[in-house]
């Protein structure tokens, strides 16, 4: 076979592949479709990314480990978010109600964060 899939937009890894429809990038788990990156091949490289800090002014990246800096209240849990707990492999979002940071956190499941109860590790 000669076709090949093509590299993730945005981290540019070259291991993509397929799940149904879709295309997806192990290293940063973006999805794209294939019609996508035909498309818009030539328009990624010049969008404008945001630049999403942490709570001490560090700069985050999908893929990331960030911790929490203080304890929250997690909406439908009886127990607590707790200061130091560690969230591996996080992905960066488009804002929604303030919070920007895509996340499973152990023990919790998934739940989107907000980039400003987080630390970069």
């Amino acid at each position: 076979m000669t076709d090949t899939l093509p590299p993730c937009p945005l981290c540019g890894s070259e291991y993509s592949y397929e799940m149904g429809e879709l295309l997806v990038c192990p290293e940063c788990a973006h999805e794209w479709s294939a019609s996508e990156s035909a498309e818009g091949a030539d328009d990624a490289p010049d969008q404008q990314e945001t630049v999403v800090k942490d709570a001490v002014g560090n700069i985050l990246a999908t893929g990331d480990t960030v911790s929490i800096v203080k304890t929250m209240k997690v909406k439908g849990s009886p127990q607590d978010l707790k200061i130091g707990t560690k969230v591996r492999n996080i992905r960066l979002i488009t804002p929604v109600n303030g919070h920007d940071i895509d996340a499973k956190v152990d023990g919790f499941g998934p739940m989107k964060l907000k980039s400003s109860i987080v630390k970069k590790v």
